[in-house]
């Protein structure tokens, strides 16, 4: 999905804010930045010391080495919890150019210098004070930096600084020694105590250098008080005291797991679990929840496996209910469980409306961070209604792709379930829902990942979804997930406990520090490391034994894999074997579980490497988004890529589409830059629906599986771009929600659309012929033919792709009776290559075998003199115009037996309609006035369809 990687407003705010928050807990003051003097003020000159080689972001390699090309970016804060950027200084404004007043000094060994008064070098006014300063470093062009670095700024009082520890609470090993040093801006005395007890002092210093013992009361929390008293005879006895605290690294429990429990939560009885976590290289974790008030309890402390990559305990006295938990892992890191099936989020929940989802439990204030896992124990199973559905053949799929989010107005699937009927008549028989489990937000595309068993509550609930995909499944409907694993966002479990500042750390099981590839946004899974392996096989299983789905479309399978190509996207395409290992292993794996679920994959590689994958039996997604719009806006494209022959694919498991949910909309671009020919203008909206079905029946009657993307039957003509007012364009609305557009099918020409797609749809998974192997495509010009050959008949479809009328050799496969799909008129080719004439944007669909013939008026465009020579008519039907030429009014007249409403359609010599029209025919005679005095003068054709009986009149006027 490489759409996926233009992040929308809320997704980027909320990446950042979390950086933020990070940074602010790694102890970077003392180890990046030291200050000259140690208690700065804003009135007198500081000298700033950097020490880039302890920076903890990957951005400041791009520094380390440099010589000169290094500046200062910084601001100044007048409060010590507010905006640390509240001032900067004059012109600082373009990060991407360097900043001459904040030119740095080297050094040497990566150390760098600059000296400043802040109020003057932040223009900070007389009498407001500031409390803090807001530092990085960067490159003159911006793309290299430090993470960023706070400082204090001090008054001229008795001032007292902590400089070891670095943390204000923290666990440590027993028996070990623990610095403690401090430092007053004036001679003072100190006094330490531990749990309230004297342990060291120093008298007439201004410092304090020691050390202590650690102990061995693990588990405990103990407390260090540092008092100082100033001995200047200026500010007589101020005191003034820093608090901080220890805990002992508890010793777990080394015990077995028992027999027959998985990572995640283990349901044991009615009200028992056991809960499970991976969480090798980690010393101890501690179970926090409502069970024990969110409190550290040694009787909450998990044993750990001999091996010591798990820790588990039994919880036996459940409540019935909801019961929130998390793990706090190594005592400083709270997650929720990787496996749990609901997930509780502070900051969002609180927007999900109870019409989505009722009854949602409250947020446990007392929890840490963002997510808590909840234990349902008890729950009532789902028993599936629909029993026995048989999925599509892959060779008849016709995908349906859609955001629940922009699909229905109230963004459940109560609503979607409830749309089905719509998309029963349309006639698709696969759904594919954009990812549906636990991401960041409530309003995103769900490529942002961050716990893979839980649904994300803003479309509803479990119970919800599974009555979705059992009622599709009802309607003869197969449900697909886009399932992202390629990459996750930070508040996935397995992201957290493993971090290094700004990435992944080195000794992370599942994840890689730095993406292979050059489109990844979040943190890149390493698909080589076992624990990845067997998180992706757990994670797919469930999905299809608990919710019955029928597969997955995997974003980004290019991404899977380990062959590093930097910034090289040519390179990062390029076969690989590792990667066709890696997919061919999970192909492997969901098949011993499902034999007969789709595995879809979003690849976009080299055609070796696809073709490979699709003949081991895997479905490529086939993006002809651009030849489509080009051919709808009548550019001369070649759209021969979408015949999974053409591919020298061994099976038809080629997706072909025009439209995506990363592709910009078709009938939009049609509007903004379809061309036009004298009156036929591709950008009036009746013209592009029209060529939207153009563009329709070459996709879908090509052989093989095909996808549309939601509401494209109705000719969605709001860019990708649009932002959810549906009014401002700009590039970051990408991702943004769009407005939903029910009221288009209101619309008789884009009902019509919808009615031609249904109408192609219900050919391409009811006729043989559309699932043939033996099809010829001939797709060069603007001028576009296609034929497929089976025992039960040959179709023949022609289309012109131009704004102009074009003449041309019609190339049938074969001269004699052919029927025409959208009249059902029988007609005789007497020579297979005869010159034909098709107007502007016009497409015939013949077969040998008479089809069902769809509603009349789908399409403009019926037979044309000179293309075929329709059957001979009823001998007792008679056609008289007169006058014929005419100036303002010719009068038809016609006696038939037929009996219904007849159809006319009055149309330039070019093709192009003028007019059309029905009126009912009660009797055998009708008389018709045809007015054209408002037309110009010339040789118009008048086409009159009587039931599967079409004629065609020539009009002169003069």
């Amino acid at each position: 999905m490489f759409v996926t990687y233009f992040i929308n407003n809320d997704m980027r705010s909320r990446f950042y804010t979390v950086f933020l928050f990070i940074f602010l807990l790694v102890p970077a003051f003392g180890q990046v930045i030291n200050t000259q003097p140690t208690f700065p003020t804003a009135d007198a000159e500081i000298t700033l010391v950097f020490d880039l080689t302890k920076s903890t972001d990957s951005r400041a390699k791009g520094l380390l080495g440099k010589q000169d090309d290094v500046f200062l970016w910084s601001g100044a804060g007048s409060t010590a919890s507010g905006n640390a950027f509240e001032f900067q200084p004059t012109g600082q404004t373009d990060f991407s150019k360097p900043f001459t007043p904040g030119k740095m000094t080297a050094l040497g060994g990566d150390k760098w210098q600059i000296k400043l008064v802040p109020r003057t070098y932040f223009g900070v006014p007389t009498g407001t004070p500031i409390r803090k300063l807001g530092l990085l470093l960067k490159s003159g062009d911006g793309k290299a930096q430090t993470e960023d670095l706070f400082i204090t700024i001090y008054d001229a009082s008795f001032n007292l600084t902590r400089l070891a520890p670095n943390q204000k609470q923290f666990y440590v090993d027993a028996d070990a020694p623990l610095p403690v040093r401090y430092k007053s801006s004036q001679s003072a005395t100190f006094s330490l105590t531990l749990d309230g007890q004297p342990t060291a002092s120093s008298t007439g210093t201004d410092s304090l250098n020691t050390s202590l013992n650690t102990g061995r009361q693990s588990g405990l929390l103990r407390t260090v008080i540092v008092r100082a008293t100033s001995l200047s005879a200026t500010t007589g006895t101020t005191a003034l005291a820093d608090t901080f605290h220890f805990t002992v690294k508890p010793l777990p429990t080394v015990a077995a797991l028992p027999v027959g429990l998985q990572d995640g939560i283990n349901y044991t009885g009615p009200n028992k679990a056991t809960l499970v976590l991976y969480a090798p290289k980690k010393s101890f974790v501690y179970l926090l929840g409502e069970f024990n008030n969110w409190a550290l309890d040694p009787a909450y402390l998990m044993n750990r496996t001999p091996d010591g990559t798990r820790y588990w305990l039994e919880l036996p006295n459940l409540p019935t209910g909801e019961t929130a938990f998390q793990y706090l892992v190594d005592g400083t890191i709270g997650v929720a469980d990787p496996y749990a099936d609901k997930i509780l989020d502070r900051d969002n929940d609180k927007f999900i409306p109870a019409t989505t989802y009722a009854n949602l439990k409250a947020f446990p204030e007392k929890a840490q961070g963002n997510t808590v896992s909840v234990l349902q124990p008890g729950q009532t199973p789902y028993v599936f209604q629909t029993t026995g559905f048989q999925r599509p053949a892959v060779n008849t799929m016709v995908v349906y792709e859609l955001l629940v989010r922009d699909f229905v107005q109230n963004r459940s699937y109560q609503t979607l379930t409830d749309s089905l009927a719509y998309l029963k008549r349309l006639g698709i028989n696969t759904i594919e829902l954009m990812p549906v489990t636990e991401f960041s937000g409530n309003d995103s595309w769900g490529y942002n990942p961050t716990f893979y068993f839980a649904l994300d509550k803003a479309y509803g609930t479990k119970t919800a979804l599974r009555q979705f995909i059992d009622a599709a499944h009802k309607q003869g409907i197969a449900v697909v997930l886009d399932m992202v694993l390629n990459q996750a966002d930070y508040e996935f479990p397995y992201v957290k406990m493993y971090w290094a500042g700004d990435r992944p750390s080195a000794d992370s099981p599942y994840f890689n520090q730095q993406a292979t590839h050059p489109y990844s946004v979040f943190f890149d899974f390493n698909h080589e490391s076992p624990d990845t392996k067997a998180f992706v096989d757990r994670v797919c299983k469930y999905w299809l034994q608990e919710y019955k789905i029928d597969g997955f479309r995997f974003d980004l399978s290019k991404g899977f894999t380990q062959k590093i190509s930097g910034n090289d996207v040519a390179a990062w395409g390029n076969y690989d074997a590792s990667r066709i290992a890696i997919w061919k292993r999970i192909y492997d794996q969901i098949r011993t579980v499902d034999p007969t679920a789709y595995v879809i994959l979003e690849h976009f590689a080299n055609d070796s490497e696809e073709t490979e994958l699709a003949n081991y039996g895997m479905l490529l997604w086939g993006n002809h988004n651009g030849d489509f719009r080009g051919a709808a806006r009548s550019a001369e494209v070649d759209f021969s890529g979408l015949s999974y022959q053409k591919r020298n694919f061994q099976k038809p498991n080629l997706i072909g589409y025009a439209e995506s949910h990363d592709e910009e909309r078709l009938v939009f671009d049609s509007r903004q830059n379809g061309a036009a020919t004298g009156s036929y203008s591709i950008k009036s909206l009746p013209t592009a629906l029209d060529r939207a079905k153009l563009t329709a029946a070459f996709l879908l009657s090509v052989p093989g599986p095909k996808m549309i993307w939601q509401f494209g039957e109705l000719g969605y003509d709001l860019s990708i771009n649009t932002c959810s007012d549906g009014t401002t364009i700009k590039d970051d609305c990408r991702t943004a929600a769009k407005p939903v557009r029910w009221t288009y099918y209101q619309d008789v020409d884009r009902q019509k659309l919808y009615k031609v797609y249904s109408a192609l749809i219900n050919l391409k998974t009811t006729v043989p012929a559309f699932a043939t192997t033996d099809f010829t495509t001939d797709f060069t010009g603007v001028v576009k033919r296609l034929t497929l050959r089976s025992t039960s008949g040959t179709v023949f479809l022609i289309g012109n792709f131009d704004t102009k009328a074009q003449t041309v050799s019609a190339g049938f496969p074969s001269g004699g009776k052919w029927f025409h799909f959208f009249t059902g008129q029988e007609v005789q080719i007497a020579d297979a290559s005869q010159s034909v004439t098709l107007e502007p944007g016009a497409f015939h669909l013949y077969s040998t075998t008479k089809l069902p013939t769809p509603e009349a008026g789908l399409v403009p465009f019926a037979l044309v003199p000179g293309v075929v020579t329709a059957v001979e008519p009823d001998p007792d039907s008679q056609l008289l115009l007169s006058p014929n030429p005419a100036t303002e009014q010719t009068v038809l007249e016609i006696n038939s037996r037929y009996r219904g409403s007849i159809e006319f359609s009055l149309r330039e010599s070019g093709g192009r309609s003028v007019r059309s029209w029905n009126a009912p025919k009660t009797s055998d005679r009708l008389r018709q006035a045809i007015d054209l005095q408002h037309l110009p003068m010339g040789i118009y054709f008048l086409q009159i369809q009587q039931g599967e009986r079409q004629s065609t009149l020539k009009v002169v006027k003069r």
